[in-house]
Order: C-alpha cells, then sequence, then structure tokens
C-alpha cells in the first residue's frame, strides 16, 4: 500500500491531508489509523473497536472499506459490537467471556442460534 492507494481508498483522506490528526473528525481519524496499518502492508489487520463512537453513516464507510478490504485477501481480525454486520463480513467468530473462548463458529452458526446472542452478546 501506498499513501496515494490510501488517498483512493479514502478520498476524504486526500481533503484533509493537510490537516492535524487532532483537527480531524472521529471517523477521518479511523481512517487515518487504518491507511496507515495499510501502508505497513500487514499481513494482518488487526481492528479494536473501529466504528465505535462513529456516525451510523461514518461507521457504514468504514464498514464498507473492510468489505473491499477483505475482498482483495486482506486477512483482518475485527473485535467489534455490531455483530450484525461483523456477520456478513467475518468467515469466522469466537465468542471471549472472560478471556476464555466459549464458542466459536461461522456465519451462519452464530445467526442461527439467538440464544447465544442472548447469552454473550448481550443483545
Amino acid at each position: 500500500w501506498s499513501p496515494e492507494k490510501v488517498f483512493e481508498f479514502f478520498p476524504r483522506l486526500l481533503e484533509r491531508q493537510h490537516n492535524m490528526g487532532n483537527q480531524l473528525s472521529g471517523g477521518e481519524q479511523q481512517m487515518l489509523a487504518i491507511g496507515r496499518a495499510l501502508v505497513t502492508n500487514p499481513k494482518l489487520l488487526i481492528l479494536d473497536e473501529a466504528s465505535e463512537g462513529l456516525a451510523p453513516k461514518v461507521r457504514e464507510e468504514i464498514w464498507q472499506c473492510l468489505d473491499v478490504l477483505r475482498a482483495q485477501g486482506q486477512t483482518i481480525l475485527i473485535i467489534d459490537k455490531y455483530v450484525e454486520r461483523l456477520m456478513k463480513l467475518a468467515d469466522h467468530h469466537i465468542i471471549l467471556e472472560k478471556g476464555l473462548v466459549v464458542w466459536q463458529g461461522d456465519s451462519a452458526q452464530l445467526g442461527a442460534d439467538r440464544s447465544l446472542w442472548e447469552r454473550y452478546l448481550g443483545v
């Protein structure tokens, strides 16, 4: 990944490239964090609550970018509370409770077992 490719991926950052990080919105800061990680050409991109606290429109923009990255073959580990959105993106899910794996499976399995949602996901 080059900075130019990051700007193609996140056009909003191109518009704001001369701003300091503290002058960016929360969504722009998250895009910048993802872009900074991508320029290192990671084998594994790890995101912890990448959409936390963002406006719904910006949150969806981040999710769409992650969809594109996945389609391009990027391996991504995501920790997030938006389970419905994760189910569309992830191949495999793991639920941890107090640091222990209490369940793992694919999106179809997770979607089919609503008791998991009630017990572990607070839904």
